[in-house]
């Protein structure tokens, strides 16, 4: 039995995610960005919150850490290279790593980059990857403390789970990521219309979220570095994919 999943908005433009094991009852939150959304949430689905599964460290994903732990003695997962810096952290995860959630298993794969510890949770038997700030649809998240040939590695790493793969990211940066994207890959077809969808999408105030792994490929450009047309458009032909991919993240933070 899959994982029942319930998105919603934090913040400015973080998504909080609950996921329910309805085989055993638990539930969790993937971060913890703010304690009012999350609650609501947890009450408009009637679950408990049993567990929080941090990705990084960063304030906007950990902020309702100590809230909902004292709220709900809920246990908190992270990144064991980031422990002394996510509050209420009790069980500390590394790549390879794997948790038990309910009547589920998460891989933890470690995906350095934005943050040098942060990590993703695959749960293979429900198809699903909560990548926070690693992989966003149609982009990669700003590299602060890694750098781009650690963040290339990193999603490397998700590009090989199954290309079904429903996504869960941490922020709605898709329109502004759509906008770069037709810069630097503004012949691909497939990302044409993938933009006209998300401009609809946002017009009517819906979420971008989840995407799946295999649109991904087709059309983010930071999964395709290794594509002639972006290489020939960057005049970068003769270039690794590494330092295709770094061109391209240095693009972004211009753009």
């Amino acid at each position: 039995m899959s994982l029942q999943v319930d998105q919603f908005m934090c913040r400015s433009d973080n998504f909080g995610v609950l996921i329910h094991d309805p085989q055993s009852g638990k539930t969790a939150t993937i971060d913890a960005p703010d304690e009012g959304p999350i609650l609501d949430a947890l009450k408009r689905n009637g679950w408990t919150l049993d567990e929080i599964l941090t990705t990084h460290h960063h304030g906007d994903h950990v902020e309702a850490n100590a809230a909902l732990k004292q709220r709900f003695d809920a246990k908190i997962t992270g990144p064991a290279a980031e422990a002394g810096k996510i509050p209420g952290i009790d069980i500390q995860v590394a790549d390879g790593d794997t948790i038990t959630f309910g009547s589920q298993t998460a891989q933890i794969i470690a995906t350095p980059g934005h943050t040098l510890g942060e990590i993703s949770y695959f749960f293979q038997e429900s198809g699903l990857l909560f990548a926070g700030d690693t992989l966003f649809a149609l982009g990669c998240g700003r590299v602060f403390e890694g750098t781009p040939k650690m963040m290339w590695e990193s999603l490397q790493k998700l590009m090989k789970l199954p290309p079904e793969t429903t996504i869960y990211c941490g922020h709605e940066y898709t329109e502004a990521n759509a906008a770069f994207a037709l810069s630097v890959d503004p012949d691909n077809a497939a990302l044409k219309n993938r933009c006209e969808g998300i401009t609809s999408l946002r017009q009517a105030g819906k979420p971008t979220l989840p995407t799946t792994l295999d649109v991904e490929l087709a059309t983010n450009p930071f999964l395709r570095p290794a594509d002639p047309a972006i290489r020939a458009h960057l005049g970068m032909q003769n270039a690794t994919d590494s330092e295709v991919f770094t061109e391209i993240r240095a693009r972004k933070d211009r753009f």
